[in-house]
Order: C-alpha cells, then structure tokens, then sequence
C-alpha cells in the first residue's frame, strides 16, 4: 500500500463568494460505470452543452495527491537541472516547461506557470524509454507515483469515452480503437505550479480549447476560467474538495461532427484571499492515436452524419492526423517559435470556428 500523501489533505482560503461563477453538471462515475441511464443523460447534457463537468467518485484521491507531491518535488528541483529536461521548441509537450516559454495570446505575452508532463508512452514503457528521458524526481517515483495515476486515468476517460460511444450511435469499440493503449499518442499526465500572485495579471494559459479528447482535471485553487456559448462574459469553475474536473477537447468535437463541445477556457490568477498562495492543478490528457486522422465520424454514425448536414459550418475534416494536429498547437506556442500574431493563429484549434 502507497504511504499516505503529504499531500493528501492541505487546507486553503475558500474559494471567494463574489465572483462569478459558472455551474457544472455533476456526474457519479460510480453510477456511469453501473450503467446507470439517468447518471449517462446527465454526462450527456454536460458533454453537449458546455463540454465541461464536475467528476465524483472517481477513486482517484490517492493517487493524484501522490502526483501532486511528485510535483512539488521536480519543481523544487533547481533551475538548471529542471532544464535539462525542457520540452523544446519543436511540437513535443513531453518533458518540463519553464516560466515565460508559451505565449497567452496574439501579442506574445508570456505565461507564468511552470510544469511537468510525463507521457503516457513513457509511464508504460518504464523501465524501457519510449519518448525522453526526465528529472530524477519523477523516475523516483514513476512505479510508486506515476504509473498508477496515468492507469486509473486512463481507465476513467476510457469509460467515459465508451459512453459517447453509444450515445453517438457508433460500432462498438470506434472510439477505443482511435485511443488504443498500443499506439504512441500525445497522451500526458502534467503536474502545474504557479506563483503567488497577489498583484500578477498575467495569465498562466491563454484562452483556448483542448488539443485532445478528454482532460481529467484535479485543482487545488480556483483560477480555471470558462467562456460559456453565446457569452461574452468569463466565468471561474468553482474547485470542490474530492471532485475531478473533466472537459472534452478538439479530437472529440471534430469526431463527433460538433455535437459534442469543445469549449474555450483559460487560467488566470486565483481569485480573492487565494491569490497569495501558490496553485497547483494536476491533469491527465487523454488524445488519440498519433496516426488517427481527425474528422467527423459521419460514415459510421447516422447521427453524426444528420448532424453534420445540418451544420456544415463546424470543423469536420482537418486533413490532419492527431501527431499533426496537437504538433502544430504546441509548437506555435512557443516563444522562440513567434514571428508575430500569425503564430498564435496557428496555434489555434476548433475555437476559431466557435
């Protein structure tokens, strides 16, 4: 058995009560893994609406507070050394990130966050290196730590991909095939440090949309953003002990031929009393095979095909595998990629059509 995290139980100044906040569906995981037809109509009004909601009962605790402490232990790690392991400039996410390397928006201000992705090629390839090498303080605890995180994670998105499935009326086993366990994918496990930020403006990432399928998100301050359909006003995503943050990405809004969402988001400073503690968030991203070709699913989906007809506005043929797309994505964020706010529209994926 894991020793308990030290991690496992830190306190916070609430979350402030006069600032706009944005309501999430809440699904039981427990209920959608028994079946449970209410629980999955639920998931699917949260999935077709705003693409984002709360998670319970997922078992996942333990886990991720054990990440969160492998965390804390990279970022404490000297500069010099953590760069050494920098992700580089070339459309890999895998491998550290430092402060003021990605761009938040078209005129190339820098982010301020600073975090760890450990791809799950690596996780499982461990001992054996599938993708890079990373700090020691993550191979410490990659049996222990990582590779149970990225597992259960990996099950929970597989379950919930399992449903959309269904209810997108595909064969059996589409989905899971475009996210086949075998197949290298931009799959990742990050863990995310940002700085106190008592009079910091700056955001930690930009407004934009997921590059992948699902996001399974544990936050630990608030600071999430959302900018809900057909509004113009952003909106926090209120973190609630225990509950995971799940929201869907770009591979399954195009998939799906938009009836699934996408929805834009950002990280800006915690807010009220929160602001003057560090935040961490912890996510695993769940993104097809690196040799899926990304488009609407119409020839195996009825439903989807109706759907597409009667929105031929939306995204639904990229030309682009899933390797290509999220490349693209990542790379022309980076700062030392920029040539001006023509970057940064490359960087973009299906919000530019939202």
């Amino acid at each position: 058995m894991l020793p308990i995290s030290k991690s496992a139980f830190p306190t916070f100044p609430p979350f402030p009560d006069d600032f706009a906040t944005h309501p999430l569906v809440i699904v039981d995981y427990e209920l959608i893994k028994a079946g449970d037809k209410d629980e999955i109509e639920q998931l699917w009004k949260a999935a077709t609406e705003l693409g984002f909601w709360y998670l319970k009962n997922h078992g996942v605790e333990q886990e991720a507070n054990n990440m969160f402490d492998m965390g804390r232990e990279t970022m404490d790690l000297p500069l010099e050394e953590k760069m050494k392991y920098e992700q580089g400039d070339g459309g890999s996410s895998f491998g550290y990130k430092a402060r003021g390397q990605v761009a938040t928006d078209a005129m190339g201000t820098r982010d301020n966050i600073e975090f760890i992705n450990v791809a799950k090629d690596d996780a499982l390839a461990w001992p054996k290196q599938a993708h890079r090498s990373y700090p020691r303080t993550v191979n410490a605890r990659m049996e222990s730590t990582v590779i149970p995180f990225v597992r259960k994670s990996m099950e929970v998105n597989a379950t919930l991909l399992d449903v959309f499935n269904e209810k997108l009326g595909l064969p059996e086993g589409a989905l899971a095939k475009r996210h086949s366990v075998e197949e290298f994918s931009g799959s990742e496990a990050r863990c995310t440090k940002s700085p106190p930020t008592p009079t910091e403006t700056r955001l930690g990432i930009g407004a934009h949309t997921d590059f992948g399928s699902l996001s399974f998100l544990h936050n630990r301050l608030g600071g999430l953003q959302v900018l809900p359909p057909n509004s113009e006003t952003w909106q926090y995503i209120k973190p609630i002990t225990g509950y995971a943050i799940c929201n869907l990405g770009d591979a399954m809004a195009i998939f799906s031929g938009g009836i699934l969402r996408s929805n834009i988001h950002r990280v800006c400073p915690p807010p009220g009393a929160q602001k003057h503690r560090e935040r961490w968030s912890l996510v695993y991203f769940t993104r097809p095979g690196d040799s899926v070709n990304l488009h609407a699913l119409v020839e195996e989906s009825p439903l989807i095909a109706d759907y597409v007809a009667k929105h031929p506005e939306g995204i639904h043929e990229t030309g682009a595998t899933s390797l290509e797309w999220f490349t693209r994505r990542i790379k022309n964020q980076r700062i030392s990629n920029r040539k001006g706010p023509e970057t940064w529209m490359a960087s973009r994926g299906t919000e530019i059509r939202v």
